[in-house]
């Protein structure tokens, strides 16, 4: 087993309490209940600018940008990352879409570059470990859009 630096462990704590704070855990919240947004145009209708939505959208997208410039930048451990949460990742399945076109749009190709670095990362990790559970992830992420769309 590898030995760690004991500052992944309290790096780690601290990112798990910065999503305890308030106004994040609302827009997580929202991030999971609510955003079902394949384009730009569906993006637009549910988060037009000025709106909580809004908000919301950029909050969890950069709080979870910020993360993933952290651990892919070797300042936490990629597998104690990995282990410990996958809201990264979940995060990225849900904005990849509309991530994308908005890099074509803005002319930023850096836009939320660290997510998904870090999400493809993530999925090569479950494919050693897990092969079987990135398809329960995007068969879950489905079923719940079904649920929550009707449809």
């Amino acid at each position: 087993m590898i030995q760690l630096e004991p500052h992944n462990a309290d790096l780690l704590l601290q990112i798990y309490d910065l999503r305890r704070e308030e106004k994040l855990r609302r827009a997580r919240e929202w991030a999971f209940g609510h955003f079902w947004a394949d384009n730009l145009d569906e993006f637009n209708s549910i988060c037009p600018p000025g709106t909580d939505q809004n908000a919301f959208y950029r909050q969890v997208t950069t709080y979870w940008d910020m993360v993933a410039a952290i651990v892919n930048r070797g300042m936490l451990d990629e597998d104690l990352f990995f282990e410990t949460t996958s809201e990264a990742l979940l995060i990225w399945l849900r904005v990849k879409n509309v991530a994308l076109e908005m890099r074509k749009l803005r002319k930023n190709p850096l836009y939320l570059h660290n997510l998904e670095v870090l999400a493809d990362k993530h999925e090569q990790w479950l494919a050693a470990r897990a092969p079987e559970a990135l398809g329960e992830i995007r068969k879950n992420i489905l079923a719940m859009r079904k649920k929550t769309l009707g449809g």
